[in-house]
């Protein structure tokens, strides 16, 4: 029987697998299985808890059309920690006995993360709070500004709110606020002891200039503060080993400003003495996989073994994400590596058995149960056989090249739905935003889209991706649309003189953010492409530097140059070449894009049709710059045929 093309729509049949929690006896895994739900316009996650013996002994720990998500287990008992919204905000809830899960917070603004103490007695979580008893919501008040930190596309227009920790007793449900005041904490590990948090923050007063944050030692009983660090380093998560000597940090130090990879440092709590681990190794340490299916991935950070002696994490390289493994004594070994995305893993404390969630181009993603050195891994779950059973998925095939300016290009190419031999298809050059992002061994569901409506879809980690070492990475830095440029544009005329089947006068360019900026710049330095689509796109670097959330300091890394210099700015602006621009091009925004906002569309869409170009733009409501990632179902789905039909069109 032939197997239907994949359809926008099928995102809302396909479940996505993730945030798998091994138990303390090894034996079950607990993970959140994520729908989308067009009807409603939302989205549902629910906890599952599975057998490793029998995957088929599985059964629902939660239901209700809720998100839950973030299951952890305790360090002593058979009780799952989780978040849930099923109140209307993120709340902390325990479930042993698989009964009805009790509630242990209830506030305002809800929990933002959580850990389990050690000694099982208590779990620290972080949580938004204001300092100033918030405004009637139905009251239109005036928003004071005096900081440039002032809003942000993950969480809005600054109102005076900052992070704070607290601890809750799971027995007694006592809570107790641990820090208060005008500054922001990131909540990280236990001590072993259970008597200290490894927390971070700013610690200043005034951020607007500071992008380094403190590593310190939150006493839960004196609320004390001990600041181990001194404001050189960027953290992004920290561990304690469980015989109490030590603290894992993965860091940086900001050598190439957000373009620079992270390292793992040793902290000895006895001697105060740094010691990194990863010095010479040229990989990009965690997941930095530019994607938009799976949904509630969870970064286990950097996970000691139970006897202190070695830490596991995920590293970004080559295309691929893979689990390896280092000793305190800096020896590396890989755990799970191979042509795919892992997406998050639990291991159990002796290192002889995870769980891991794998994708490949061609599947969306499964758990699967991994026995390090012996053999491959055995497939857990099976939560989309039967969907995928009823199309046809297309995988990619790699691409891989000496560019001629000396370093080696790396992409995918997927062929159309339907292939034939003999045959001439038009072919979309895809783009991932960041630009310190990477395309990967993963599924995309937008490219199986493009592909099943009969276009093949090639797509590269041009200069500025991660994953090809720190030189790759900064090389963007100060040369937007020159090198990448190059770069993207090698990779097109490889495919085109490898493979015949490319009709080379239907060609189409897309991308977001960085990829809509890279986008904008083709059409206006080449007339190649017969259609392109922009979105979340950057347009004038001299706006983008004042309206963006990160505008002033993002144009500065990245463009390395300011307000004082508004001739390099719009050097590198693609509105400054709107004349060159032929291509019919759809401009696709969300209203609420902090990011990238929506006036960068504006600009460009009036500016082409000022010119009588061919142009559509298309305004998304209430859709931040994660539209594509995690938007309202039914936008997403209006995207994706918004997006198909614009290429079916003109080519």
């Amino acid at each position: 029987m032939s197997k239907r093309v994949v359809t926008p729509e099928d995102l809302l049949q396909l479940r996505s697998v993730t945030s798998p929690a091994l138990s303390n006896d090894g034996e079950h895994v607990i993970y959140v299985e994520t729908t989308l739900h067009n009807e409603k316009d939302k989205y549902s996650a629910e906890l599952i808890r599975a057998s490793l013996a029998n995957p088929d002994d599985s059964h629902y720990v939660t239901q209700g059309n809720h998100i839950n998500r973030l299951p952890r287990w305790s360090p002593k008992d058979d009780v799952v920690a989780f978040l849930s919204n099923r109140t209307g905000t993120f709340q902390l809830y325990v479930l042993s006995s698989w009964g009805e899960p009790k509630q242990l917070t209830e506030e305002k603004k809800g929990v933002t993360d959580f850990r389990w103490s050690p000694d099982g007695k208590r779990i620290a979580y972080s949580s938004t709070q204001l300092l100033e008893e918030e405004k009637e919501e139905d009251k239109l008040e005036p928003l004071v500004v005096n900081k440039m930190k002032y809003k942000s596309d993950a969480s809005g227009f600054w109102h005076g709110e900052y992070v704070h920790i607290f601890t809750v007793e799971v027995d007694s449900g006592k809570h107790i606020q641990l820090t208060d005041g005008e500054f922001s904490f990131q909540l990280f590990d236990w001590t072993a002891d259970s008597q200290q948090l490894i927390v971070s923050s700013a610690y200043q007063e005034n951020t607007d200039f500071v992008f380094t944050n403190e590593l310190l030692l939150l006493s839960v009983e004196s609320k004390e503060i001990i600041q181990l660090t001194n404001q050189t380093h960027v953290i992004s998560n920290a561990s304690a080993s469980p015989d109490g000597k030590y603290i894992a940090v993965r860091a940086h130090e900001r050598e190439f400003d957000n373009a620079t990879h992270f390292e793992i440092y040793l902290l000895e709590l006895a001697s105060n003495e740094w010691t990194k681990l990863t010095g010479g190794w040229d990989v990009q340490l965690g997941p930095v996989v530019a994607a938009d299916f799976l949904q509630n991935i969870v970064d286990p950070g950097l996970v000691w073994a139970g006897d202190s002696q070695s830490l596991t994490f995920l590293v970004s390289e080559q295309g691929n994400v893979g689990i390896y493994n280092i000793t305190v004594a800096g020896e590396k070994q890989a755990v799970l590596t191979g042509d795919n995305h892992v997406y998050g893993f639990s291991i159990n404390s002796e290192g002889t058995t995870l769980v891991a969630g794998i994708s490949e181009s061609g599947h969306p993603g499964d758990l699967y149960k991994v026995i390090p050195g012996q053999g491959e891994p055995t497939r857990l779950t099976s939560s989309n056989d039967k969907v995928l059973d009823e199309f046809e998925v297309i995988k990619a095939e790699e691409v891989r090249f000496q560019h001629e300016e000396g370093h080696e290009l790396q992409g995918w190419l997927m062929k159309p739905a339907g292939f034939k031999e003999g045959q001439s298809y038009p072919l979309i050059v895809e783009i991932h935003g960041g630009p310190h992002a990477m395309y990967a061994n993963s599924y995309l569901h937008e490219f199986q889209t493009l592909a099943a409506r009969g276009f093949g879809v090639l797509y590269i980690n041009p200069r500025g991706s991660l994953g090809y070492g720190q030189e790759f990475v900064n090389a963007v830095r100060g040369d937007y649309g020159g090198g990448d440029y190059r770069d993207i544009m090698s990779a097109l005329d490889y495919v085109l003189e490898q493979h015949s089947w490319i009709d080379e006068s239907r060609l189409g360019v897309t991308g977001g953010s960085y990829g809509g900026f890279m986008t904008n710049w083709i059409v206006g330095h080449t007339n190649r492409f017969k259609a392109a689509v922009t979105q979340r796109s950057i347009s004038n670097w001299t706006s983008f530097y004042g309206v963006s959330d990160i505008g002033y300091y993002f144009t500065e890394w990245q463009i390395q140059a300011d307000l004082n210099d508004v001739d390099k700015l719009w050097k590198h602006s693609p509105l400054a070449y709107v004349n060159q621009i032929e291509t019919p091009l759809l401009i696709l925004h969300g209203e609420k894009d902090y990011r990238c906002p929506i006036e960068q569309a504006e600009q460009l869409y009036i500016a082409l049709k000022r010119r009588e170009k061919t142009t559509t733009f298309i305004r998304f409501p209430e859709s931040s710059h994660e539209l594509s990632r995690s938007g309202k179902p039914s936008l997403r789905l209006k995207r994706l045929e918004a997006i198909g039909e614009w290429f079916e069109r003109y080519l």
